[in-house]
């Protein structure tokens, strides 16, 4: 037993002093790329309760989010590293509705249903009985491109801990899309408002309206905002870029001489102003509320490099 012990305390200095041969601690070189999806429990999804309020449960859309990213990095100083990652996601949620005629006939303002079913007191709602049924479908993505600062600590040759930050620009888009009936290739092309000749666009006022009552149409339309009457549903893409900081740990496993893996854990955090919400791209919307994109992230990746 004690020429056991004393083997024992004579080989564990041994180690330590091979081991820090393995590792020495002083500047290192090497850098890596590689696939690295992320995946995000995000505490909310901007207008949820909107989509809710047009038929769509929200709860559908994936959770944890995952965006389909790269990432590379490289040693630029003793134990600092910097990197960078670029990625995108997206989820998408639809629902068909069943489609009832109504019409108001009591005195109580709202949609009435009978109180006993043989008790005429509601109001007039008959089923829709066509297979033409409208669908709506809204689509969440997510963009990200950023810079990765972090500091790392060697634990064991081809295992090291680090500390850092992910940051840089955002964003999102919902994309709201109501159809009824079958797309064809030839209706996606068509103006929706009328006839577009020489550049000009012609709407078109009903034929049957005598010369006076047309003239009384035309006047009522001046100034106000024109119904489209072709088309055979209509798209709503909103959009929003953020500042987005992500702080977090890693640890980097080396498998090979020039494969390994990495695993960071971290918390995102990005915010979209009051106001600072965009209609189609361009219309800025004044009465947009604030929105955070928040919460858990895992962040995977397989790469190729030191």
């Amino acid at each position: 037993m004690l020429k056991r012990i004393f083997f024992i305390s004579q080989l564990i200095p041994l180690l330590l002093s091979a081991q820090s041969d393995l590792y020495p601690i002083q500047d290192y070189f090497g850098g890596g790329v590689g696939y690295s999806p992320m995946y995000i429990s995000l505490d909310s999804i901007p207008g949820t309760k909107m989509m809710t309020a047009l038929g769509l449960n929200t709860k559908n859309f994936d959770s944890p989010f995952i965006v389909h990213g790269g990432e590379g990095f490289t040693h630029i100083s003793g134990r600092w590293r910097l990197g960078g990652y670029a990625g995108i996601g997206s989820s998408r949620i639809s629902n068909i509705m069943d489609v009832y005629f109504y019409q108001e006939t009591n005195d109580s303002i709202g949609i009435q249903q009978n109180s006993l079913p043989l008790l005429n007191d509601g109001d007039k709602i008959v089923p829709y009985e066509g297979s033409f049924r409208p669908t709506v479908t809204a689509k969440f993505s997510f963009t990200l491109g950023a810079v990765i600062l972090e500091y790392v600590v060697p634990i064991f040759r081809d295992l090291e801990i680090s500390g850092g930050v992910l940051m840089g620009l955002g964003r999102v888009n919902i994309s709201i899309d109501q159809h009824t009936g079958e797309a064809q290739w030839s209706n996606l092309f068509s103006n929706a408002y009328g006839t577009v000749s020489n550049g000009a666009l012609y709407f078109s006022v009903d034929s049957s309206l005598t010369d006076s009552a047309a003239n009384d149409l035309i006047e009522t339309m001046q100034g106000t905002t024109l119904s489209p009457v072709n088309g055979y549903g209509g798209m709503t893409d909103l959009s929003g870029t953020f500042f987005n900081f992500q702080p977090y740990v890693a640890i980097k496993w080396q498998i090979m001489d020039r494969v390994g893996l990495r695993l960071s854990l971290g918390y995102n955090q990005g915010t979209i102003d009051a106001g600072e919400w965009r209609l189609n791209d361009r219309k800025q919307i004044a009465d947009s509320p604030k929105s955070t994109l928040q919460g858990i992230t895992i962040r995977t990746m397989f790469y190729f490099g030191l």
